[in-house]
């Protein structure tokens, strides 16, 4: 990613889902300069103001991705794209992944997506808890 102009993408997530909040602290701690993502729950102000309501109702309800040129990425795309972003051996591994065909990734992300409240739980805050520094990352 040497000399590469990245720009920061919206990753919006369940605000009340556990998984989802251990999955952006995963991302915060591999984006540490915070070069790559910015956080918003899924329902807040930002992802209705970034994300037109007919696109809102057939999208997910665990994890999104605006990308830098307005694009929408859901379920494995989202996912493996964000890995991709991270670079090193986390992008080896999305490559990987890829390989499986779409239908098949997806349907496994639906069947973690279907349960993961019950293994996981549900949190009360929107914002995963974190020090000042990080909040400035997250958006409404």
């Amino acid at each position: 990613m040497s000399g590469e102009k990245l720009e920061r993408e919206i990753l919006f997530y369940d605000g009340t889902c556990a998984l989802c909040h251990g999955w952006v602290k995963f991302v915060l701690r591999h984006d540490r300069e915070g070069k790559l993502f910015l956080f918003a729950p899924l329902g807040g102000a930002t992802f209705e103001r970034e994300v037109p309501a007919e696109r809102r109702a057939n999208l997910p309800d665990s994890v999104v991705v605006k990308t830098a040129d307005g694009g929408l990425l859901e379920r494995s795309e989202a996912i493996l794209h964000i890995l991709e972003r991270m670079g090193g051996g986390w992008k080896a591994l999305a490559r990987v992944k890829r390989m499986a065909p779409r239908a098949w990734r997806d349907s496994a992300y639906d069947m973690v997506a279907r349960v993961r409240y019950r293994i996981f739980g549900r949190t009360k805050d929107w914002c995963p808890v974190m020090g000042a520094e990080l909040r400035k990352r997250f958006l409404e």
